[in-house]
């Protein structure tokens, strides 16, 4: 029997906070402030047992449901107005390695630094984001749903839709590495699922998200990993554009799965536009140096890129991905690189951060994606196209949040998206959408162009999800991101 209001903290091993606890307003802050929301009840879970009594206590009090692994999406997914939040980020957050089998048991709160750190002193690594303290749905840490200047918490979003990173081009996805998750579904169960163990559900999952139950604990394959790597920024003045497109178009088709760049066309603090590039190379500082010598011949004005233990990887962005900020994002992909559109979007963001109001920046991953796709489209949920993905930043300080704010920025990436893709039309082509983590909405469809967006963004894939989700949360309380409608 399911507890009553005054009971359920006597029911659970871990924190039950009401708006009336000292701790309440602390627990409510994410990475992205106008993420925040103002839950009824929080409840830091300490195990399956105590997600499964806050999912029923849920249900009887007629409680909408969020999952918060590292609270690191911008789209709120991780809160919930008046609602209950299962949150995994104070105690389900331990990661551990069995080098032997080359696995890392992970909880679905930690972050991904957590896991980079622990891993490498084994000499292995997975597939992760690209911020350390990225996590998104339930998430493993975020790999229930994360960001990639986000792409920190764990994983949980992260993890369960898609999962893009450094190692990518070596490894694939993070999906990719998924071997085992375990869940707790809508009726209180923990069930493993992996190829061989509940596999619809473990199909569902990967690409699939958070809308089949609370992922507890993501199982993830490790690979053998160097300690070192070659990473950092290089930037450039804003009149370097044309020959930094021009350069990536002749390398990016023959690059190799060691390395990678983040191109991002923004302004510094005072509004003076920029190029940065984030580099990588799986290699040594003589071999990054090497690989990049074409970046390095077009005379970047700062370096910062240097030879860096492996676990600082996912840190070379943290000056830029602080908590307690605005941010809204928007993803597109591309083709390719291509001056032209670039330049367009790049003038704009100028325009945008210009006043200090906002930030505004633009990232072009460029990753290649000939591992990723090699995976067959009837395998995973996750729609693979070899079209590198763009994600459009607008920020702003923390002390303000407001519908307002959240309305001009909103305005403002979707209008930058459309210059990268390089036109409406290309914007609103499902087959050229963003991927699903850089979904600006998750459910709120009102103010984007794609209404019905679970249905768009699964394809073909979508019935047999519905079926799966008719057998796991078939009332559909899990419907905080791409919300999948039971069969």
């Amino acid at each position: 029997m399911s507890p009553t209001t005054e009971t359920l903290s006597n029911h659970v091993n871990g924190d039950v906070l009401t708006p009336d606890h000292p701790e309440y307003t602390k627990s409510l802050h994410r990475w992205a402030i106008n993420a925040e929301k103002r839950a009824a009840i929080i409840v830091f879970v300490k195990d399956e047992a105590d997600v499964a009594t806050a999912i029923a206590y849920a249900r009887e009090q007629h409680l909408s449901i969020a999952i918060c692994g590292g609270g690191h999406s911008p789209t709120g997914a991780s809160s919930i107005a008046g609602g209950l939040v299962i949150d995994l980020s104070r105690y389900m957050n331990g990661v551990r390695v069995d080098p032997v089998e080359k696995l890392a048991y992970v909880g679905g709160g930690a972050l991904w630094g957590t896991v980079d750190r622990t891993a490498i002193e084994y000499g292995l690594a997975t597939v992760s984001g690209t911020v350390e303290h990225a996590n998104r749905c339930g998430r493993v840490g975020d790999l229930q749903a994360s960001f990639v200047v986000p792409n920190l918490r764990l994983a949980s979003r992260l993890t369960l839709a898609g999962g893009f990173g450094w190692l990518c081009p070596e490894h694939g996805l993070v999906i990719d590495n998924l071997a085992q998750v375990t869940v707790v579904s809508a009726d209180g169960v923990a069930r493993r699922a992996s190829e061989t163990e509940n596999p619809d559900l473990f199909f569902g999952i990967r690409g699939g998200g958070c809308n089949f139950g609370v992922v507890t604990e993501f199982v993830l394959r490790l690979h053998p990993q160097r300690r070192t790597v070659f990473a950092g920024s290089v930037t450039f003045t804003a009149d370097k554009l044309e020959s930094i497109v021009e350069a990536t178009k002749a390398w990016f088709p023959g690059a190799s799965p060691k390395e990678g760049v983040l191109m991002m066309p923004t302004c510094l603090p005072d509004g003076t536009p920029v190029v940065v590039l984030y580099i990588f190379v799986n290699g040594n500082e003589k071999e990054g140096r090497a690989k990049f010598k074409w970046i390095y011949d077009l005379e970047p004005f700062e370096d910062t890129a240097k030879e860096i233990p492996f676990e600082l990887l996912n840190t070379i962005q943290n000056a830029i991905t602080e908590h307690g900020n605005g941010v809204y994002w928007k993803g597109v992909t591309v083709a390719g690189p291509d001056y032209e559109t670039t330049a367009k979007a790049h003038e704009r963001i100028a325009q945008v951060a210009g006043d200090g109001r906002f930030t505004a920046t633009a990232i072009y991953e460029w990753w290649p994606l000939q591992k990723v796709v090699s995976v067959p489209p009837e395998n995973s949920v996750f729609h693979r196209i070899p079209r590198p993905n763009c994600l459009i930043l607008i920020g702003w300080p923390g002390e303000t949040n407001s519908e307002e704010k959240v309305d001009e920025a909103r305005g403002y990436a979707h209008e930058i998206a459309t210059l990268v893709a390089g036109g409406v039309n290309e914007v609103m082509d499902a087959k050229l959408r963003g991927y699903n983590n850089y979904d600006p909405e998750g459910i709120k469809d009102d103010k984007d162009e794609v209404k019905d967006k679970a249905k768009t963004n699964f394809g073909d894939h979508y019935p047999v999800l519905q079926k799966i989700k008719k057998k796991y949360d078939p009332e559909n309380i899990f419907n905080k991101w791409l919300a999948i409608m039971p069969a």
